[in-house]
């Protein structure tokens, strides 16, 4: 996507899933599938949006399971520098709300002067070089 243009890419949202009613041996959804959002998603997707923020210079927006400012939080130290909230505000209109003032809150008692600090902040630096020794000696 970087490659081809992109200005920013968006890291996550849904999966497909599929549930089948037991009674009928028919689909549960109208289409026979669909998508998986929320929670259940939210580890995998904040794997990959601290995969793809490595791999890329564009901005990585991070979707996936995002329903309070813990996992907003998460997000951004993974590397996104934006985030996507879906299932969350269907669930609940005012979690936008929630979610960015407790957004604020962290950032004040962490003595956090700007969200952008917060970009890809995670501390991995020993277990990935950890890791890369590991793989350099099995290649060696």
């Amino acid at each position: 996507a970087e490659a081809a243009g992109a200005d920013a890419v968006v890291m996550g949202n849904t999966a497909l899933g599929m549930a089948i009613d037991v009674h009928t041996r028919r689909p549960r959804l109208g289409n026979g599938m669909g998508g998986l959002s929320g929670p259940a998603l939210k580890p995998v997707t904040l794997r990959m949006t601290y995969q793809c923020a490595r791999a890329v210079r564009i901005p990585v927006i991070g979707c996936g399971g995002i329903a309070s400012a813990e996992d907003a939080v998460e997000y951004l130290l993974a590397g996104a520098t934006a985030v996507q909230v879906g299932t969350a505000s269907f669930l609940d209109p005012g979690a936008m709300r929630r979610i960015v003032e407790g957004l604020h809150d962290y950032c004040a008692a962490q003595g956090v002067a700007r969200v952008a600090e917060l970009t890809g902040a995670v501390e991995m630096e020993g277990e990935e070089q950890r890791r890369w020794r590991a793989q350099a000696a099995a290649w060696a």
